[in-house]
């Protein structure tokens, strides 16, 4: 092998390990795929996620997390182990996106009754509105009314682009009527890390 390559490869392998300390000990990077959280969020933003976020707090109403939603809003994978294996090294390595991470808006924790939509047009939750500045458009804030009751150790999670997100609404009818496990929260996004023009921190509360 060319010197040249060699060092290019050598470079590579560093970066690829470089990036598997950072996410087993910091932080996990994932690629946004889609529109469903704009205008914060857009497609083809990579976000630093902090995996140890909920250690010692609950998980609270604006955050915004990425959830594995194999189960809720991505069916259950069938396939061989080998398989899965391989594709979930890939995706620990930053290689290959990760295909039942979603990235929500957290719009209500257990005990609370979130509906759509008050006279207004926004989102209620325990019959208060909120104030969603957040939001793609203007009211109302879902094209499809709803009242669910969260109960405990479940979230509710909807998209700020809130006519093209698939979330806690698309499931209402189902087994769990929406509501995610908390044990399924990866982490709480705590920046835009890429592109650099993007880079920003997000608080606790999604802003």
């Amino acid at each position: 092998m060319p010197v040249g390559a060699a060092a290019v490869g050598a470079v590579v392998v560093l970066a690829l390990l470089a990036s598997a300390v950072l996410r087993s000990t910091v932080a996990d990077l994932y690629l946004v795929p889609s529109g469903s959280m704009e205008p914060l969020l857009q497609a083809g933003d990579r976000i630093s996620v902090d995996r140890h976020a909920y250690d010692h707090v609950p998980v609270a109403r604006g955050d915004l997390v990425v959830v594995d939603g194999e189960g809720s809003f991505a069916p259950y994978d069938g396939r061989p182990a080998v398989l899965r294996g391989t594709e979930e090294a890939l995706q620990w390595l930053g290689l290959a996106p990760d295909t039942t991470a979603y990235v929500k808006r957290v719009a209500g924790v257990g005990g609370d009754t979130v509906s759509c939509c008050s006279p207004e047009g926004l989102l209620e939750v325990d019959g208060e509105e909120v104030a969603e500045d957040y939001l793609a458009g203007p009211p109302p804030a879902s094209r499809v009314e709803f009242t669910a009751e969260v109960p405990g150790g479940r979230l509710f999670l909807l998209g700020d682009n809130r006519h093209a997100s698939v979330d806690s609404r698309s499931l209402l009818g189902a087994p769990g009527g929406g509501m995610v496990p908390e044990s399924k929260v990866i982490g709480r996004v705590q920046s835009i890390a890429w592109p650099p023009g993007r880079r920003t921190a997000i608080e606790p509360g999604g802003r």
